[in-house]
């Protein structure tokens, strides 16, 4: 049976197990949403519809973080790449599986510059240095082979996106033969005799640190039984939070941005780094001081000897590789007991916390006091969150979704509303600020029209806060970071969503109780200063 290249498409990523995209159809896309909405293929791919390719994006980078497995956006040539590409580069900086299929205009006009509808002269070159690889298909033929590259990609290297565009013409082409997925590759191994010495260097330490990354998502229990047999203390990246539970004795969470943390680090004579980048966007500077012994554990061989080469690097796979650390730990004493000194650590964090910390750690323990447990904490990048990093505890992986790389800004909504499709029956709360929301308020029409129960918390400052108090900190006059906002109450409604803003913190638990049952979003404003946070 014969049938167009969009629909053999559409077809094909349900083979790979892609059960929803995230997009806006468009003239340019009218034959992959054949695939969306008929044949054979009826059912197996679930269309939701953004309010703009930037939330599809951000929708699908929700999937992702939430998952591990590959979110799916389908958007126009152009503008819809254009818009996407925000959230293209969130998923390359936060290594997210994130594959981004679009139209570009008929391949006779390809790098022609004749003015048709939606030209970029080339469209690859936009996505092209935040992708693992950005491609066009010159023919429905070439569709297999891009489709199985980048499945092979995510299943196997480090999680990068993809964009694959699809010209007019290609999509319309007759496909004969079905297409079927292809076997992947499994994740590199680690090599085990590394994997033993670096045993042997930390029964070896005095100070043990152990640094878990987004990338040992899948190393969880290993994790904190190592952390457990060695007496080690753990500090997690942002996107390594919850890994080792937050709350965890020998934990600090993800407070590497805090000075005290960071001085803790220091003394540390052998640091186990596992699927981290040891980025300056957890730790707010430039380089850590880092002079122990390191030991670096990584699918990405160019992530072993950068800022912070290491005593031993081990390439590979970091569920297998702490699977051996953990067996080779095993029977030994603990090297030490920090844990009295990280009470002395978390002391003095909360005697050295701002005015406007103390609010929000105030409203973060209310909030996890309240919320179901297993919740997801979607959160954008505002203060509040910030603070979250190391206030709001996290139980385990993939529960804390946060911007770190590109720090970009209206991604809480739309990422809470691809979690909530990923894993339904999982709570899910977004932590937004004033600013941040207006980015991709429209996107709670979304949440809206897929019943979602979502909670969303925006703390409003009425100003891009944190860049007026960098101004003031340097003496720079306020430019660009006041303006009105809107009726919060009044927009949420009008999009047909709750709206609450509570006068007591006994409201406050009432309606965030409240809204994870509500079969609609909850838009909950809370305004610093409130008497009730102070």
């Amino acid at each position: 049976m014969s049938m167009t290249c969009g629909e053999a498409t559409m077809r094909l990523l349900a083979r790979y197990g892609v059960s929803t995209v995230f997009g806006i159809p468009g003239v340019h896309t009218l034959d992959l949403c054949r695939g969306l909405t008929g044949g054979d293929n009826a059912g197996a791919i679930t269309h939701i519809r953004a309010r703009n390719e930037q939330g599809a994006g951000y929708m699908a980078e929700g999937w992702a973080r939430a998952t591990g497995e590959v979110g799916v956006a389908v958007v126009i040539s152009g503008p819809g790449v254009t818009n996407a590409a925000t959230a293209v580069g969130q998923c390359y900086a936060d290594s997210l599986p994130m594959l981004l299929i679009s139209a570009e205009p008929p391949t006779r006009t390809l790098g022609k510059g004749w003015g048709v509808l939606h030209e970029i002269t080339e469209q690859r070159g936009v996505t092209e240095p935040i992708c693992a690889f950005s491609a066009t298909a010159h023919c429905a033929a070439d569709i297999p082979d891009l489709v199985a590259r980048a499945f092979a990609a995510f299943n196997s290297q480090r999680p990068r996106p993809v964009h694959i565009s699809l010209p007019m013409d290609v999509q319309a082409e007759l496909v004969d033969e079905i297409w079927e997925a292809v076997p992947l590759p499994a994740r590199p191994a680690p090599d085990m005799a590394l994997v033993d010495r670096a045993a042997e260097l930390l029964r070896g330490a005095k100070r043990p640190l152990i640094l878990p990354g987004g990338g040992a998502t899948g190393a969880a229990a290993d994790l904190t039984a190592i952390a457990e047999a060695l007496g080690a203390a753990v500090i997690p990246s942002s996107a390594g939070k919850g890994i080792v539970p937050d709350d965890h004795p020998l934990s600090l969470s993800a407070a590497m941005g805090k000075p005290e943390v960071r001085d803790f680090a220091a003394k540390a004579d052998v640091i186990l780094a596992v699927g981290t980048e040891l980025a300056e966007t957890d730790s707010y500077v430039e380089r850590m001081d880092l002079p122990g012994d390191i030991i670096r554990v990584d699918i990405d061989p160019t992530k072993i000897s950068d800022l912070y080469p290491p005593k031993i690097g081990i390439v590979g796979d970091t569920k297998h590789a702490m699977a051996r650390l953990r067996k080779a730990l095993e029977g030994g004493a603990a090297v030490c007991d920090p844990r009295p000194e990280l009470v002395q650590v978390r002391e003095s964090i909360a005697a050295t916390l701002s005015p406007a910390e103390r609010q929000h750690v105030r409203l973060t323990r209310i909030m996890d006091e309240v919320a179901p447990e297993g919740t997801i904490w979607s959160a954008d990048a505002t203060q509040i969150a910030y603070t979250g990093l190391f206030s709001l505890p996290t139980r385990a992986p993939r529960h804390w979704m946060y911007p770190a790389g590109f720090c970009s800004l209206g991604n809480a909504l739309p990422n809470a509303i691809g979690a909530m499709k990923a894993r339904p029956g999982v709570p899910v709360a977004a932590m937004v600020g004033d600013g941040g929301f207006m980015f991709t308020m429209p996107e709670i029409l979304v949440a809206a029209e897929q019943g979602l129960s979502l909670p969303i918390v925006i703390w409003n400052n009425e100003a891009l806060k944190q860049i007026r108090d960098d101004m003031d900190a340097r003496g720079i006059d306020r430019v660009g970071i006041d303006g009105i906002n809107p009726d919060f109450q009044m927009l949420a409604r009008s999009c047909q969503c709750h709206a609450e803003c509570p006068g007591s913190e006994a409201e406050f638990r009432e309606v965030f109780a409240a809204a994870f049952k509500a079969g609609r979003p909850t838009l909950i404003e809370v305004r610093e200063g409130s008497d009730w946070l102070l």
